[in-house]
């Protein structure tokens, strides 16, 4: 288990909707349907979560919405070492914010990643870790100008408040923040999320065969 600064933990704070039809990858429906965008979903998380293991950084956190009583959480393949918790109400920046503040505030370093990402690796993961024994702050940017990762040494409320999410400046309207605040940051290599149809391409190859519950994609 990796530590820092005064062997302060790092914690990892994955957030992720309940991969059900209609309520997770949904800009993903036109190419995939409900149920496709939905096992797609899942293997998204799974991934996530057998990589946050795998790094052996610090304790991982399943963040979950909108409850943790769903069927659905029992049906995937996670592992028992997971804590749990619920997503607070609100945009995405009030969740990430609230993510944030209760683990810092029990004197943790956080990783806040989401489930959109298969090239998030366990290698990234330690990376990021690595990046905070000297620095404030760590980002790994996406292709669409959001972030895959957002590290942080200590809570800092304004790389959450008055962000237009789900746009392409999110990235770049973080990163002024924490210069702002005069923190140090380390930005990483940028990645790809998967949310549109056109994002299929960086799929893993071997994934739409491999696929649980028969998942295949056009890819056309």
């Amino acid at each position: 288990m990796m530590r820092f600064r005064d062997d302060t933990v790092i914690r990892i704070v994955i957030l992720a909707k309940a991969p059900l039809p209609g309520m997770a990858k949904t800009r993903l429906i036109p190419a995939l349907g409900s149920e496709g965008s939905a096992c797609l979903a899942a293997k998204l998380l799974e991934h996530t979560v057998e990589q946050a293991v795998k790094a052996d950084i610090g304790p991982v956190e399943l963040c979950v919405a909108p409850d943790r009583m769903l069927p659905i959480w029992s049906e995937l393949a996670l592992p028992s070492s997971l804590e749990w918790s619920e997503q607070k109400e609100g945009d995405l920046g009030e969740r990430l914010a609230d993510a944030a503040r209760r683990t810092t505030d029990k004197g943790e370093a956080v990783l806040l990643i989401g489930t959109d990402c298969p090239d998030m690796t366990a290698d990234k993961l330690r990376a990021a870790a690595l990046s905070l024994e000297k620095n404030d702050a760590c980002m790994v940017p996406v292709s669409d100008g959001g972030y895959a990762l957002l590290g942080l040494s200590n809570y800092l409320p304004t790389v959450f408040l008055d962000i237009p999410w789900s746009t392409a400046s999110v990235a770049s309207l973080t990163r002024q923040r924490i210069v702002e605040a005069g923190w140090t940051l380390v930005e990483m290599t940028p990645l790809h999320d998967i949310d549109e149809p056109q994002d299929l391409q960086y799929l893993p190859e071997d994934w739409p065969v491999n696929l649980h519950r028969g998942f295949k994609y056009n890819q056309s």
